[in-house]
């Protein structure tokens, strides 16, 4: 693939270049990237897209900082789009231990799930830019590591956050709301 490319790509297909909130778009990104996931009705399917995004971000996300010159630009968005999925790790468990299924993309956004979904994309973003221990010094690693690996750390965050309250209050897709 050509420099520009990987580049065009890692900056979230240009969202990334939008001069207000490029990780909250690469986010909103992310989160189709998670409902095309979850379309394909398989957790191998997920756990596959998930694992070729974060390749995808490692790769494009390295050729972006050596092309533009720059550790870590702003304008790199594909670290949040291939992070956002694993956000949704912990509740598509539970979801799946509740009911022997993979949560549909509709599920996300139905009842008071919508709730759910916006607590999740808000405590990614909160972490994203708090950047708590081992967040930030993850960010040393070199090239597309260094993009990808402290979203990973976030959306663990938002997982370690998210997951024991939505089990403590017995919160499912299918109940009125949180």
């Amino acid at each position: 693939m050509h420099p520009s490319r990987a580049c065009w790509i890692a900056q979230g297909f240009g969202l990334g270049r939008l001069p207000v909130a490029p990780g909250t778009w690469g986010s909103v990104v992310g989160l189709a990237w998670t409902a095309l996931l979850l379309a394909g009705a398989s957790g191998w399917l997920y756990a596959a897209g998930c694992l070729g995004g974060v390749a995808l971000s490692v790769w494009c996300g390295g050729v972006a900082e050596r092309q533009l010159g720059r550790t870590d630009p702003p304008s790199v968005v594909v670290d949040e789009i291939a992070a956002v999925p694993a956000c949704f790790g912990g509740w598509l468990l539970v979801h799946g231990f509740q009911t022997g299924r993979l949560l549909a993309p509709a599920e996300l956004v139905r009842e008071g799930a919508w709730l759910v979904t916006l607590a999740v994309l808000l405590a990614f973003r909160f972490f994203d830019v708090l950047k708590p221990w081992p967040v930030r010094q993850s960010q040393a690693l070199p090239g597309g590591w260094g993009i990808t690996l402290d979203d990973l750390l976030a959306a663990l965050y938002v997982n370690l956050l998210l997951t024991p309250v939505l089990v403590a209050i017995g919160w499912s897709p299918g109940t009125p709301g949180p």
